[in-house]
């Protein structure tokens, strides 16, 4: 007696599901990654505005803490109070999965086992993403290099680094993988419910 064989849309045979914590595209993660340094630009530049303009306000608004002023009119002082505002901002957004910068490029920051990663996760993961910079920026101020130097290994290291998570076995940045976090692909489902506006 002939076999049936069935049809091919019926047939049971287990499909491959795509694996949700793949990592995306090393490219797509550069791209976003450039896309947050500038958007971090605009931010820093206006810390600084706001620093100085209030030390200004502080000076000639209230000469009785004229103290306090020289106290922070310095660029240690300037640098601290970024490092912090950095940290609240990522800690924050990170917590919640998403800077716009990774909104834009459907990417989406989580814990090893996927899940929405804590502020105490979010932070440690803040403070590793430094070995971005910190390496080559400790290096120039020990050899006090000139910033043409500065400029081409700092750019190099970032390129190493950043080719090292191709060596990586979840693609992962190696800050990801010491933190404990992983870089996924993340595009939430589209309400069709809702009307499609023009731009789209």
């Amino acid at each position: 007696m002939p076999q049936t064989v069935p049809p091919s849309h019926l047939s049971t045979a287990p499909t491959a599901q795509p694996d949700p914590l793949k990592a995306p595209t090393l490219t797509r993660r550069m791209a976003c990654w450039l896309y947050e340094g500038t958007l971090l630009f605009g931010v820093v530049f206006g810390t600084g505005l706001f620093f100085y303009g209030l030390l200004f306000a502080i000076g000639h608004l209230a000469p009785s803490l004229l103290p306090l002023r020289d106290a922070f009119n310095n660029r240690f002082a300037l640098q601290a109070f970024v490092f912090v505002l950095l940290a609240f901002y990522f800690t924050w957004f990170w917590a919640k999965g998403q800077t716009l910068a990774l909104k834009t490029w459907n990417i989406r920051v989580v814990d090893a086992q996927g899940q929405q990663l804590t502020h105490g996760r979010a932070f440690w993961r803040f403070l590793l993403s430094w070995l971005w910079l910190l390496p080559p920026l400790g290096a120039s101020a020990y050899f006090s290099l000139p910033v043409g130097e500065l400029a081409v290994i700092l750019v190099g290291w970032i390129v190493v680094w950043s080719l090292l998570s191709l060596f990586h076995t979840q693609r992962q940045f190696l800050h990801d993988a010491l933190a404990g976090t992983r870089l996924v692909h993340f595009k939430p489902v589209e309400d069709v419910s809702k009307p499609r506006r023009w731009w789209h």
